[in-house]
C-alpha cells in the first residue's frame, strides 16, 4: 500500500507526503490543521475569560451602588434623630459622654445646645445632664458652665441634676458644678479638679542622630515651648503661671457652683480623683443615685426624653474605620494642650 492511500493519521514531528502529481503545489504540513484548531480554542478561551470579567465587573459595580444608595438612606434617614417625640411632661435628659474638646461630640455647641433644647421645652421639668467623662479643654467646659448657669437664672422653676456614672473629673466635674445638685454611684470617679498639659521632647534623640534644629522666629516667644529645642527655665516658668491661672479660674467656678456644701480639706483643689463616697462626705456631690433614681425619686417624673445630639450613623461609620487614629497620635506627639484633668 502506498503512503498515499494509507490510513495512518501523521503524528507530530512525522515528515508530510508529498503529492504523486507531478504538478508544483505547495505543501500544507497535517498539523497545520491542529494548529488552527488550538488557536481557535485559545481565542474562544479568551472571549469566554473577557465575557466573564464584564459580567464579575457589571456585578461589582452594581454592588458598589446598592451600597452607596444605602449609605445615602441611612444618613437622610429620620433615625438617627436624638430628641424623641414627647407627649406630655417628662425629665429631659442630656449625655455628656467621652472628652470635652471643639471637635468631639461632647463640645460646647453640641451640649449648650441640646441643653438649651432642653430649657426651652416646657413639658421638660427638669433637667439631667448623665455625665461620663474624663474631662477636656477648659475652654469647652467653661462655655458649658456659663450657659447652664444662665439658663437657670432665665428659667428659675426648672432644675438641672447632674449624674456621674463612671465618671466625671477634671472638665466634666466644672460642668457638673453648674447643677443643682450633683449624683453619682458609689464607686463613680469624681473630682480631679486640676489643669494639665503635656507633650514630648525630642532633643536626646536629634542629638543621637545627629538631626541639627533650625528654626527661625520673629518675635522673641514665637518659638515658646518647641519640643525640638532645648527648655527655657523662663519659659517654663511663664506656662506654670497660665496652669496655675487655669486652676484658679477652676477652683473659683466649683465653689460658686458648690457654696459651702464644699468639705475644709486643702486636698479637694489638687488633681486628686474620689470614688463616689469619699465625693459626698467632702461635699462634691449631693447624694448617690442613678438617672431612673433622680428622675423617679428627686423630680417626681420618670419619663425621661433624650435631648442629646449626636453623631449622624456616617460619622460612627467613619470613626469605626479608624481613620483618624494616626492623626490623634501625631498631634500628641507636637503639641502641648491645656487641658482640666
Amino acid at each position: 500500500m502506498s503512503d498515499w492511500d494509507s490510513d495512518k493519521t501523521p503524528e507530530w514531528g512525522d515528515k508530510p507526503a508529498e503529492p504523486r502529481s507531478g504538478r508544483n503545489q505547495p505543501k500544507v504540513p497535517p498539523e497545520t490543521g491542529r494548529d488552527w484548531k488550538l488557536i481557535e480554542k485559545l481565542v474562544m478561551s479568551l472571549q469566554s475569560e473577557q465575557r466573564r470579567s464584564r459580567r464579575w465587573g457589571i456585578f461589582f459595580k452594581l454592588l458598589t451602588f446598592v451600597y452607596l444608595f444605602a449609605l445615602l438612606v441611612i444618613v437622610w434617614s429620620p433615625f438617627g434623630d436624638s430628641l424623641e417625640a414627647a407627649t406630655g411632661k417628662h425629665t429631659a435628659l442630656v449625655e455628656i459622654n467621652g472628652p470635652i474638646a471643639a471637635d468631639e461630640l461632647a463640645s460646647a455647641d453640641n451640649i449648650a445646645g441640646s441643653i438649651r433644647s432642653a430649657f426651652e421645652e416646657e413639658n421638660a421639668v427638669a433637667v439631667i445632664l448623665r455625665i461620663n467623662s474624663p474631662g477636656g479643654s477648659p475652654v469647652q467646659s467653661g462655655y458649658i458652665y456659663d450657659e447652664i448657669t444662665r439658663l437657670r437664672e432665665e428659667y428659675p422653676e426648672k432644675k438641672v441634676y447632674a449624674v456621674i456614672s463612671d465618671i466625671g473629673a477634671s472638665g466634666a466635674y466644672y460642668i457638673a458644678a453648674a447643677a443643682d445638685e450633683i449624683y453619682a454611684n458609689r464607686a463613680s470617679l469624681v473630682g480631679s479638679i486640676g489643669v494639665v498639659a503635656g507633650g514630648f521632647g525630642f532633643t536626646g534623640v536629634m542629638d543621637k542622630l545627629g538631626v541639627e534644629r533650625r528654626l527661625y522666629t520673629a518675635g522673641d516667644n514665637k518659638a515658646f515651648l518647641d519640643p525640638f529645642s532645648p527648655q527655657q527655665e523662663q519659659e517654663v516658668a511663664f506656662w506654670q503661671s497660665v496652669l496655675e491661672n487655669t486652676h484658679r479660674q477652676f477652683i473659683e467656678a466649683v465653689k460658686k457652683g458648690r457654696g459651702d456644701r464644699l468639705a475644709d480639706d486643702e486636698r479637694l483643689f489638687s488633681g486628686l480623683v474620689w470614688s463616689g463616697e469619699q465625693a459626698l462626705e467632702l461635699g462634691l456631690i449631693d447624694g448617690l443615685g442613678s438617672t431612673s433614681h433622680v428622675a423617679r425619686q428627686i423630680i417626681g417624673q420618670e419619663d425621661l426624653v433624650d435631648y442629646s445630639r449626636r453623631k449622624g450613623p456616617l460619622l460612627d461609620f467613619v470613626d469605626q474605620l479608624g481613620l483618624s487614629f494616626g492623626q490623634g497620635v501625631a498631634s500628641q506627639l507636637v503639641e502641648s494642650r491645656l487641658e482640666l484633668r
